[in-house]
């Protein structure tokens, strides 16, 4: 990703500290709810891209694996809304927290 596309937090945990088939993942963009969706519901469960991944390559402990988003995606809307500066960006994951980050 270009610099300053890739923010992580509010923390990383380890997979002993949240059971992700009950979590769940929701984006707001100042505010509006634009996606909400089961962490279970993903194409590829996490076990299915962590072995496909660590067949190709080497995964060390601390790696992150970005896995994309569930469907609510500025482009999927008509006409397309896409993020623009001063927009604020919310994504939370239960059990995890919340992440805001300004657009600019």
């Amino acid at each position: 990703s270009p610099d300053t596309f890739c923010p992580m937090g509010p923390c990383i945990v380890t997979k002993d500290e949240l059971d992700i088939t009950e979590s769940w993942l929701r984006t707001r963009v100042n505010g509006e709810l634009r996606q909400e969706a089961p962490i279970s519901a993903m194409i590829f469960d996490i076990p299915t891209l962590v072995s496909t991944l660590s067949s190709v390559m080497t995964l060390e402990p601390g790696d992150v694996i970005a896995t994309g988003t569930p469907l609510g995606v500025g482009i999927g809307f008509d006409p397309p809304r896409y993020l623009t500066p001063g927009d604020i960006v919310e994504v939370e994951i239960d059990g995890i927290g919340i992440i805001r980050n300004p657009v600019v």
